[in-house]
């Protein structure tokens, strides 16, 4: 389910913040840190995530150690699944 989560995280970024579905981005790629995700898709994010696996993000994870790879942000849903 790993995978699963990050290929469906991947295609929801570069679909909906880099408007480009071709790109492609490791799992252990910057987001926050590169400015590849800003303020207000790291909100859209956390909603996505909250409403695709049914899982709840605080506020206080909203950061760059929580959401910058995919490997990171897989690794907090597995735990809230």
């Amino acid at each position: 389910m790993a995978d699963e989560i990050i290929t469906t995280l991947e295609k929801h970024i570069v679909k909906e913040f880099l408007k480009n579905p071709g790109k492609r981005i490791g799992q252990d790629d910057p987001l926050i840190s590169s400015g590849v995700i800003d303020s207000f898709h790291l909100i859209d994010l956390a909603l996505f995530v909250e409403d695709t696996y049914g899982v709840r993000i605080e506020d206080a994870e909203l950061n760059a150690q929580t959401f910058d790879t995919l490997n990171q942000l897989a690794a907090l849903i597995r735990e809230r699944l």
